[in-house]
């Protein structure tokens, strides 16, 4: 537990992505064999299931550390995690203990059957045992909640590094829904799986954001075109008369998408498509929101595909006949694709994004600004001779995104943040009018310079009305403009509105309240683009 506690240290302290890497190699290469695998499992965020509640944990914290409840509770909202305050107010350690990881989360895992009064002598008992830094991973784990700032992807390239093996094979290896109670580290790491090189997806190709004048391009007949779809890339991959469905974050979601199953008997095998999964229904795609209600769900209802269906929306070819494609420049590899499309019709599961068409960068600028009439986020650019390169690359490919939407609103509730911003009010909730009284409608807690954190905390420090745990109303006198990249309805929101990635653009001191937007404004942007 103390290295894994250590590591997880080193991973908070830094943002170097090889820094991170050589921690997690460095203690693969140490850890016992079942701790390598918990460890993989956690960071691939496979936690272990929660054996007691929050509230209990609060409550024992308390006792333990010999301090009132309400205090602890203060303690917690300066603090902003709940796993670093109960570490920070229990007593120094009365037992030295060096167990494994392996060994806490079987003990954590050992909680569920027993009654309140033994889970709560046997978590004190674990505390006691601990320094500070075991107690806070012991708590995270306990509580469900373990997060770390790493990547699949970036511990796969550690877990690379360690073994050997190739890091897609890996990728695919640990996908799936195996647990560390039910599979062994050689089983799930290193033994060979026949389907290995069937699923390996091609690393994908990234565009940078293009922040220039477009006709900054140069030539303009070097250039192709197509809208920028919503959804989550993806690759379609049909070999040996099977499917597999990849995400961008290397992830394999082909049990997500079960309708793509029947594609084996439509294509050939040796096809790889690269594109966007997206929401479809009617003619047009839906919005991002309805896509989510099918992500992170382990069961994909028949109800679920006819609420959410969706379709591969195919724009690169990367391989045909199980040859790789992606040294053919961009244009043929098209072209290549659309006849594959032509000749095996998929009953719209999938279709090809079609090219804008465009003379002119002044043409093109108009198409650009029509995007969302397409329900698209603006235009891709790529080069007519570019082949398909690995990786964030900068020349041939941008993404020439639209400006977000705005709307002007009250700030009505604050909130501490997490982390470095714990001492700061950074979370809030904003409205707007509907007639004399505010309704709110999203949270925000980006957008701010750490000047200006600071200045509306000091603010909401002295203008509380009242306190609802951590979170405060305040006076409803200032105006933010919210930025956001898409509005839908919602039923699970007082205002009946949803918006996609919010964030607050500029605090708008020029503006009285009486002039933020209201409600009907919001349901004008949602008439103004089809919702």
């Amino acid at each position: 537990m103390k290295d894994f506690a250590q590591l997880i240290i080193a991973l908070d302290q830094t943002t170097k992505t090889n820094v991170k890497i050589n921690a997690l190699s460095n203690y693969f290469d140490q850890a016992l064999v079942q701790d390598k695998l918990w460890a993989i499992a956690i960071l691939s965020h496979r936690r272990p299931k929660r054996t007691v509640n929050t509230t209990l944990l609060r409550k024992w914290a308390a006792e333990y550390g010999e301090i009132p409840l309400w205090l602890f509770e203060e303690s917690y909202h300066v603090v902003g995690d709940l796993a670093e305050t109960i570490a920070l107010i229990l007593p120094a350690r009365s037992v030295q203990a060096d167990q494994s990881l392996t060994h806490w989360i079987q003990y954590i895992q050992s909680l569920g059957a027993l009654s309140e009064e033994e889970k709560r002598s046997k978590t004190i008992e674990a505390w006691s045992s601990m320094d500070d830094t075991e107690r806070f991973i012991f708590n995270k784990l306990i509580t469900g909640g373990f997060r770390v700032g790493v990547s699949q992807k970036l511990m796969v390239k550690a877990l690379s590094k360690h073994t050997g093996i190739d890091e897609n094979t890996l990728a695919h290896r640990l996908m799936g829904n195996w647990t560390p109670d039910l599979i062994t580290y050689e089983k799930l790491v290193l033994e060979p799986n026949p389907q290995d090189d069937i699923s390996k997806p091609y690393p994908f190709y990234l565009a940078y954001a293009l922040e220039e004048e477009v006709a900054s391009l140069g030539d303009v007949t070097e250039w192709s075109a197509e809208r920028k779809w919503d959804g989550i890339r993806g690759q379609l991959i049909i070999r040996d008369g099977q499917v597999f469905v990849w995400s961008r974050g290397e992830e394999l979601v082909t049990d997500k998408f079960p309708e793509f199953g029947q594609l084996s008997s439509i294509f050939p095998s040796g096809l790889v498509i690269d594109g966007e999964i997206l929401p479809f229904k009617e003619g047009k795609p839906l919005s991002f929101q309805v896509l989510q209600t099918r992500i992170g769900r382990k069961n994909v209802t028949k109800k679920i595909l006819e609420k959410a269906p969706v379709i591969i929306m195919a724009y690169d070819l990367l391989e045909k006949d199980g040859e790789d494609f992606r040294g053919v420049p961009f244009s043929d590899r098209r072209k290549t694709l659309e006849k594959i499309l032509q000749v095996y019709p998929s009953g719209g599961l999938v279709q090809l994004s079609e090219p804008v068409l465009f003379e002119s960068w002044e043409a093109l600028a108009k198409e650009w600004a029509r995007s969302r009439l397409f329900y698209s986020e603006g235009l891709m650019l790529k080069r007519i001779d570019s082949v398909y390169k690995t990786g964030r690359k900068r020349g041939d490919w941008w993404k020439w995104k639209v400006d977000p939407l705005t709307i002007d609103a009250v700030m009505i509730y604050a909130q501490r943040g997490h982390g470095r911003r714990a001492n700061l009010f950074s979370d809030f909730t904003f409205a707007v009018w509907k007639g004399h009284e505010l309704v709110p409608f999203t949270k925000a807690y980006s957008g701010l310079t750490d000047k200006e954190f600071r200045e509306i905390t000091a603010w909401v420090q002295k203008n509380t009305i009242e306190r609802f745990g951590p979170v405060r109303s305040v006076k409803a006198v200032h105006v933010f403009e919210i930025a956001f990249e898409g509005i839908n309805l919602s039923k699970r929101h007082k205002s009946g509105i949803a918006l996609r990635f919010p964030r607050i653009k500029r605090w708008r001191k020029d503006k009285p309240v009486e002039e933020a937007n209201t409600l009907e404004d919001l349901h004008g942007l949602l008439s103004a683009y089809g919702v």
